[in-house]
């Protein structure tokens, strides 16, 4: 476990290092230290890239969960809700980057879930979520052909990220109207259809509007 904390902390600390520099800086010996990134790199603990290790998604993302807090505090009561009224699984996401982070997830008790981890990371081009930080972010804004998508506060998707899963998303913005994160709902298009926004969409923009109010507070 030592091994692996002098790891994290030395990227942390120095950023994108190559292996002869973690062996170098940390003292371990080369070949552990090539199984623990090998190990590490698949747990999204660490990732490489072409000018060595770096710190991986997951990180980042328990990172960005820690300094959301108080986002999350305030909305999970609406989440719960939202998953009793839907019976399906309900999330918060924030961007970071080309990337969007689940900062809080609430599964419903019973039937089929779509669980998503606190702390998943996904790209910004698939899902309904990734939809909202590009159909509500600054480079889009007066892009005519989102108006009808902007008009209507949702996006959906319909097993884009996941097989056999759908989703509807709404934005929520902070006091300043600046886009603060996503509510999501998703479930099993045997469930909810291919046309989830059709039975989801109310409830997920009700969320939104709850959320935002609080932010307000």
């Amino acid at each position: 476990m030592d091994k692996f904390v002098f790891i994290l902390e030395l990227l942390a600390e120095k950023g994108p290092s190559d292996l002869n520099e973690i062996v170098q800086e940390t003292k371990i010996s080369r070949s552990t230290a090539h199984r623990l990134l090998t190990a590490m790199e698949g747990h999204h603990l660490v990732m490489k890239n072409k000018e060595g290790y770096l710190l991986g998604s997951r990180i980042t993302g328990w990172g960005e969960v820690s300094s959301s807090k108080r986002l999350v505090e305030l909305a999970k009561p609406s989440l719960i809700n939202l998953t009793k009224l839907t019976g399906e699984s309900s999330q918060l996401y924030v961007k970071e980057g080309n990337k969007r982070i689940c900062i809080a997830s609430v599964e419903p008790k019973l039937g089929l879930t779509n669980t998503v981890p606190v702390g998943s990371v996904f790209p910004l081009d698939v899902g309904s979520a990734g939809k909202v930080f590009k159909v509500w972010s600054e480079k889009y804004k007066d892009h005519e052909k989102y108006n009808d998508i902007r008009q209507q506060g949702w996006t959906e998707s319909v097993a884009e990220r996941v097989e056999g899963v759908a989703s509807v998303s709404s934005p929520i913005f902070s006091q300043t109207g600046t886009l603060r994160a996503a509510v999501s709902v998703s479930g099993p298009i045997s469930r909810i259809g291919t046309e989830p926004s059709k039975i989801l969409s109310e409830h997920v923009i009700n969320a939104a509007r709850e959320i935002e109010q609080l932010l307000k507070s």
